[in-house]
């Protein structure tokens, strides 16, 4: 692996960070809970990373991420952690962080526009979905408990309260990244980090 700079190392532990507010947001801010579905932050700010530090940094920022949980470290959703999160119907969502923040940095490498921006957001939401609920689905199928009646059907009918919510948070991240890529990041210390990458 190539060798990380300090400001590298400073914005991966930034964004781990981030991710773990993000999934415990509605613990710190309790009217974030809309029809009993909290609006975490997670997704949003695990696709921002790939599209604000690139493919490499992004996929290494989730990557500790999920990394830090399995060892038992609080930072998972409800402030939870630890190597049995492995087998949570839920895990595939963590799983999915790092390739959606791969392939959205992939996308907008070298891209100057704002467009590309808000298609890699959605592109790395569609597999925090895809990824997510098809995890959720064979969970419950083989090693969980599965509510009765349980289909794959019904698994994405539990996605759709969630999706408008996470479908503005993707416009949201493609425009604030855009914004960051083309201003902070193009001055100072920022410019030596090669976020093409």
């Amino acid at each position: 692996m190539k060798k990380m700079k300090t400001i590298e190392i400073t914005l991966v532990s930034m964004f781990v960070v981030l991710i773990a507010i993000g999934a415990n947001i509605t613990s710190i801010i309790p009217f974030l809970v809309v029809g009993g579905v909290p609006i975490t932050l997670q997704t949003f700010f695990a696709v921002l990373s790939g599209l604000i530090l690139g493919s490499r940094l992004g996929a290494i920022a989730t990557s500790v991420y999920a990394f830090m949980g399995l060892v038992g470290l609080p930072v998972f959703a409800r402030f939870s952690g630890g190597f049995g999160s492995i087998i949570s119907p839920t895990f595939g969502f963590i799983l999915s962080f790092i390739l959606a923040a791969y392939v959205g940095g992939k996308i907008v490498a070298n891209k100057k526009t704002v467009t590309p921006y808000i298609i890699a957001a959605f592109v790395g939401t569609f597999i925090n979905y895809f990824i997510g609920t098809n995890w959720m689905y064979f969970a419950y199928k083989f090693w969980a408990d599965a509510p009765e009646g349980f289909t794959y059907g019904m698994a994405w009918l539990w996605m759709l309260p969630p999706l408008p919510k996470d479908i503005i948070l993707a416009a949201v991240a493609g425009v604030f990244a855009h914004k960051m890529r083309v201003t902070v990041l193009t001055k100072g210390q920022f410019k030596n980090i090669n976020l093409s990458a």
